[in-house]
Parts: structure tokens; C-alpha cells; sequence
């Protein structure tokens, strides 16, 4: 004669197995994945020097963008291959400054800032900025699936420009080490002058006319 399995006993294996399932769970929700997540930044945004003579530029470059590089005229890629997908890329050309200036044109700055209007780009930003006293300036846009991020510095013997994208990698935590990366740029060459201090004009007090009597 076949034993059966007591009913009680199913039921307790059954509770047991969920509440093990519930507790396994949160462990995961509360403990490890927030742990997970803080190693995988800090590995990502690590800073690794980077040095090219021939583009005259210095920077620290996020840890995540670390791989392969790629020399080419007046310029270096750097990637990181992934198995499947597309990975994270840094690309940085270097092109001479014909105009010697230590700012951007104005004329190029409207361009810029309203090409995300007249040519419909999504998810466009445009701000300009300084970088390590250099003038400076931020372009976002979404292209290829992926956001793409331009960074353009002058100096009076050259404009440098960046180009990041996340690939298919975590977009907030790679738009992060983007910013990282671009924000430690410093560029070979004479430094731009200190601005005019401002001009004041002292206009003397006006007097006073006595009442007549």
C-alpha cells in the first residue's frame, strides 16, 4: 500500500519555498542589485590618463570606454567591443584654427544652437561652456539608436572635438562618464587672455539749488 504525502506537509514545503522565494527577492531588490549597480559605476566612470602629442590633448577617460583604438589622419577612436550590439566609442579629431581666435565664431555658435530646429534632430541640445578656461561647446542629439554626444574646444591653434555614445550600453550611466571624460580635456597651446576688467564711469553728484527766498 502506497503512502501518501500528509497534505500539512505539501502546504509547509509550499510556503516554505515561496517565503524562501519572497526573502531571495529582496536580498536581490534591497541588497545586492543597489551594490551591483554602485560597483558597476564606480568601475565605469574610473579615470584613465590619456595623452595624444599629435592631437595635443590631455584628458582622463572613463574606464567604460576602454578597448581597442584605432589611429587615423588627425584623429583616434577608442571602443569598447561588445559580443552582441554596439558598443561604447569615444572618437577625437584635431583640425588646425586658421582664424587664431580663442573663441568660436559667432555666426558658427547660431548655427549650432538652432540646428536642432531647422533640421529636426531629436532630442537636441546645444550649450556652450568653458573647459579648463578654453571656451566650449556641448551638442546632444539622438542618432542611431543611441545618443550621441559633441563636444567642440578651441585654442588659437586648434579645434578639438569629441564625439561619445553610449552605444547600447546603460544611456544615463554613459552619458555620465561622456561628460566626465570631455569636462578633463586640456588642450596644447598658449592660454586665452584674462577679460577686460569692466570700465566704470563715476558720474559726479548732481547739486543741490537752493530755494529762492
Amino acid at each position: 500500500m502506497k503512502k501518501e504525502i500528509p497534505t500539512q506537509l505539501i502546504v509547509g514545503l509550499g510556503i516554505l519555498l515561496i517565503g524562501g522565494g519572497v526573502m531571495g527577492g529582496e536580498y536581490y531588490l534591497v541588497k545586492w542589485l543597489p551594490r551591483h549597480k554602485a560597483a558597476v559605476r564606480e568601475e565605469t566612470l574610473k579615470p584613465v590618463p590619456y595623452k595624444n602629442d599629435k592631437l595635443g590633448i590631455e584628458l582622463q577617460i572613463a574606464s567604460g570606454f576602454m578597448g581597442n583604438t584605432e589611429d587615423f589622419a588627425g584623429g583616434v577612436r577608442i571602443i569598447r567591443p561588445k559580443f552582441w550590439g554596439i558598443g561604447p566609442s569615444l572618437t577625437i579629431t584635431s583640425q588646425p584654427n586658421p582664424d587664431g581666435t580663442f573663441e568660436f565664431d559667432p555666426k558658427q555658435l547660431a548655427k549650432w544652437e538652432t540646428d536642432g530646429i531647422y533640421q529636426e534632430l531629436p532630442r537636441y541640445r546645444f550649450s556652450r561652456t568653458k573647459i579648463n578656461n578654453r571656451d566650449a561647446v556641448l551638442l546632444s542629439q539622438y542618432r542611431n539608436r543611441s545618443m550621441l554626444l559633441t563636444t567642440r574646444v578651441i585654442s588659437s591653434e586648434r579645434i578639438i572635438e569629441i564625439d561619445c555614445s553610449p552605444g547600447q550600453e546603460d544611456e544615463d550611466l554613459y552619458v555620465d562618464a561622456c561628460n566626465e571624460t570631455v569636462h578633463s580635456l586640456k588642450v596644447a597651446g598658449p592660454e586665452p587672455p584674462p577679460p577686460p576688467e569692466p570700465v566704470y564711469e563715476l558720474t559726479p553728484p548732481a547739486r543741490k539749488t537752493k530755494p529762492r527766498s
